[in-house]
């Protein structure tokens, strides 16, 4: 579905990613992990063909950047950032958010919607558990159901992937589980598309998670399914930290700093 190869970015004379691949495939939850400043929402913005790599290959669907209408691409790419969120007017009514993802548009008034975009809009919002708040306001809601609605936004046009960029920043602890729940039972679903989420935060992964990028440095550490790539050891590199990560009976993650654990610097 998504194949980014050998990605480099170079910004001022800083080389932000180093040469790093991830290749997603139907049906896969991916995870990108790592520090503040290794390369992680960079990657994201590559992916979402919203910036371009200084070297390296990106296909969706078979299709390469450079070689074809990135307008075009785009719209198969279900795509949620907190950058994204802030451009939309807190006025606009939910199901309009939803809705104007069918032209990735921001505002409803230089399109038609059919009665078809309404209803695969409330289906959407139905799917994240937030159809109830069609007719409010966006800027009426609560962190947790806005980003709800964000990634609800993101299935519109029944996207080949969808990518999450750290979608529980800015949430308390129990918006931060509703939504890790509701991505959860999203990616039950046979029909989702496979998905790339973003986070720094170990106990933000769902369990339906299936393979894991750890980046360190704007470098890949270590890529494959989680199950076999995410323990103590790697987890600690990753961080440049001492830690335990214990895994619980329901499938969530925690970390904790190991006892009398040191902390080196992430350096690239």
């Amino acid at each position: 579905m998504l194949k980014l190869a050998s990605i480099v970015v170079e910004r001022d004379g800083t080389r932000l990613l180093d040469g790093v691949s991830l290749q997603v495939g139907a049906g896969e939850r991916w995870l990108v992990l790592g520090a503040n400043g290794s390369g992680k929402t960079t990657l994201l913005r590559i992916a979402a063909l919203y910036d371009h790599p200084t070297a390296g290959d990106v296909e969706l669907l078979g299709e390469r950047l450079g070689r074809t209408d990135v307008r075009v691409l785009r719209q198969r790419i279900g795509y949620v950032s907190a950058a994204l969120g802030d451009q939309l007017r807190p006025g606009l009514r939910v199901l309009d958010v939803v809705r104007t993802a069918r032209y990735a548009a921001l505002e409803p008034w230089w399109h038609r919607y059919s009665a078809d975009d309404d209803r695969r809009a409330m289906g959407c919002l139905e799917r994240l558990g937030v159809d109830r708040f069609a007719e409010r306001e966006l800027g009426s809601l609560s962190s947790g159901e806005r980003q709800r609605v964000l990634v609800a936004r993101s299935l519109m046009n029944e996207p080949a992937v969808v990518l999450l960029d750290e979608p529980s920043a800015r949430l308390d602890l129990p918006g931060r589980e509703l939504l890790v729940t509701a991505l959860d039972d999203l990616a039950a679903d046979p029909a989702a598309p496979p998905s790339v989420v973003v986070t720094h935060h170990v106990d933000e992964i769902a369990p339906s998670t299936t393979h894991i990028l750890l980046l360190r440095g704007g470098r890949t550490l270590a890529a494959g399914p989680i199950g076999t790539v995410l323990d103590s050891a790697s987890l600690s590199t990753c961080f440049g930290i001492d830690l335990d990560l214990e895994r619980r009976p329901d499938g969530r993650l925690g970390a904790w700093p190991a006892s009398g654990g040191r902390v080196s610097p992430p350096g690239r």
